[in-house]
């Protein structure tokens, strides 16, 4: 079981990285020789990406039809070199994906990509073990103290940029934010 670090931390990274997002949602659950295919070449797909600039990567599911995996990477030009790689297990199934989703609408598929700065990011983590952009290689875990203490000053802003209702320096949810840690 995963260490759980009971004191508020920040996730710090050098330089730029990429978070990507991917996702399937199966349109018709009784087709299950058109779905299980694609749902199944995913978790080959993360394995094979280990050694070619993944960071880190997590899986989620909601409810019966739709997946999303949350990546991250050291940069675009690995993700892109993983993505148009020759051999790789996502050229193939990229290509046979095309051949299905042109026969019918079983499976959809999405994906999202983002660039981010070194200082365009903050993080928080209590009573958790390292998740996230928190146990991606290369990222560090440290106090969210002082000027990280906020959303706001992780972020290099002002204390005055939180939203109505937050106090500022400090993360305790309000009944102005819905109660929702920032």
């Amino acid at each position: 079981m995963a260490e759980i670090r009971n004191d508020r931390l920040h996730a710090e990274r050098e330089g730029e990285f990429v978070v990507f997002l991917v996702g399937m949602r199966i349109n018709r659950l009784r087709k299950v020789h058109r779905w299980l295919p694609v749902a199944t070449s995913a978790p080959r797909m993360v394995r094979e990406q280990e050694h070619e600039g993944l960071l880190g990567s997590r899986f989620f599911r909601s409810g019966l039809r739709e997946f999303t995996i949350l990546q991250y990477w050291e940069s675009f030009e690995a993700l892109r070199a993983y993505a148009r790689g020759a051999d790789t297990e996502h050229r193939t199934w990229w290509g046979r994906f095309n051949e299905m989703a042109s026969e019918d609408d079983t499976v959809g598929i999405w994906h999202e990509t983002y660039l981010v700065d070194g200082e365009g990011y903050e993080t928080v983590y209590r009573h958790m073990p390292a998740t996230g952009l928190g146990a991606a290689e290369g990222s560090e875990l440290v106090p969210a103290t002082g000027g990280r203490e906020s959303a706001a000053g992780r972020l290099g802003r002002s204390e005055g940029a939180d939203p109505a209702g937050v106090t500022a320096g400090a993360d305790a949810p309000t009944a102005a934010d819905g109660g929702v840690e920032r």
